[in-house]
């Protein structure tokens, strides 16, 4: 039986709207074609000594040079992991215990995914202290509040380099020009940036990635840790890629991983233009609703939008559009419900937005009709909620 014989499709409705794919990505049809011929042909363990195994090694080696190839790093750099939040774990919790010695300030920017600020909130209680970056109005980190928090004992700078919610992306090159003749480590969240925005990883220590925000599989990621970089390991075990990270090496992952990255840097430019029609539209479409705010600032990729409405409820509003088959998100997935943005907080300084934010976040996928039917959906809601 085929790999494909047996995926079941899940019929939604004729008119279901999926505008959230800064949560989730479905996983593109010939990643998860090479994913399923991978893992029936690669299947032994590559660590081991026979020849399915020195097999099974070639392949994934071939795979990891090509993706530092494309992301501009060496092969051994590459630490792969189950997703972004154990690379962020790995890389805060890694960083602080190996070199706790050096230092124990810390740096955050005001956008970071709770993996980030979980992890460093655990390192808190092993005596480390955080300073958080303010934004200003564009959103963007106040670079001079960066300079003038850094001291000798800062160890540690993380910074992602577009946010979950309102897609802003950050200027982490010129960030990593001004960290790079410090003592400390700079640390970049990539996770909504691969795909979507060219990054430059030349100035930068360690970077999180994951497949699944670029039409790859779940539960894979990997975190990038420069050659002169090294790390507490987080999980123990026997061989794997790397001494970083124990377990057996996932080689059909590691190839479907390589598959989604090669796509989504080939069709990158395409693709931001194909969404950049749809963001235009929608951004004069809600300039016709007095109770719609805009979160969004200029430096916020197309991908991603981001109201709020006056005096309702996140949860309320979202609910409203399910009923009519659109679904999105209030705020990035990982936050506990019913709780207000942090990131639109950060922003606006407004609890009264932050608490009734949406998140619109488009694709390549999206089409005309997904538009048209979006329009229709949300009109229809404004008119249930506040007439």
């Amino acid at each position: 039986m085929s790999c494909f014989s047996i995926i079941v499709t899940v019929k939604w409705g004729e008119t279901m709207v999926y505008l959230d794919y800064a949560a989730n990505t479905p996983v593109d049809e010939e990643v998860l074609k090479d994913f399923c011929e991978a893992t029936m042909t690669y299947y032994a363990n590559p660590n081991s000594f026979h020849e399915p195994g020195r097999i099974a090694a070639k392949a994934l080696s071939q795979s990891t040079n090509h993706i530092a190839e494309m992301l501009g790093v060496l092969p051994e750099e590459i630490i792969y992991t189950s997703g972004a939040t154990e690379a962020n774990n790995l890389a805060i919790k890694g960083i602080l215990e190996r070199y706790r010695n050096r230092g124990r300030h810390v740096i955050i920017g005001a956008f970071e995914h709770n993996s980030i600020t979980s992890s460093i909130t655990a390192m808190t209680r092993q005596g480390f202290t955080v300073d958080l970056l303010s934004v200003d109005q564009d959103g963007l980190i106040d670079i001079n509040q960066l300079k003038s928090l850094l001291r000798e004992e800062t160890i540690l700078v993380s910074i992602c380099a577009v946010d979950s919610e309102l897609g802003i992306r950050q200027n982490i090159e010129a960030i990593g020009e001004i960290l790079k003749d410090h003592r400390c480590f700079y640390h970049v969240d990539a996770s909504q940036a691969i795909g979507k925005t060219p990054i430059d990883l030349t100035h930068i220590d360690l970077v999180t990635l994951t497949p699944h925000k670029f039409y790859g599989l779940n539960g894979t990621g990997a975190l990038i840790k420069k050659k002169r970089v090294y790390l507490t390991p987080q999980i123990d075990g026997g061989r794997s890629t790397t001494i970083y990270r124990s377990g057996t090496p996932n080689t059909a992952a590691i190839m479907a991983f390589d598959s989604a990255l090669t796509k989504a840097l080939k069709n990158m430019d395409a693709r931001y233009k194909y969404v950049s029609r749809f963001y235009d539209d929608l951004m004069d479409f809600f300039k016709n609703y007095d109770k719609v705010h805009i979160n969004n600032t200029k430096y916020s990729l197309p991908y991603f939008i981001n109201i709020s409405l006056a005096s309702v409820k996140s949860q309320i509003f979202a609910q409203a559009l399910e009923s009519h088959d659109i679904y999105i998100s209030t705020k990035t997935s990982c936050c506990p419900e019913n709780t207000p943005s942090k990131l639109v907080y950060a922003l606006t300084h407004s609890k009264a937005l932050a608490s009734s934010s949406l998140r619109i976040s488009l694709s390549h996928l999206t089409t005309d009709e997904d538009i048209i039917a979006f329009k229709q959906g949300f009109d229809a809601s404004y008119r249930e909620v506040f007439e």
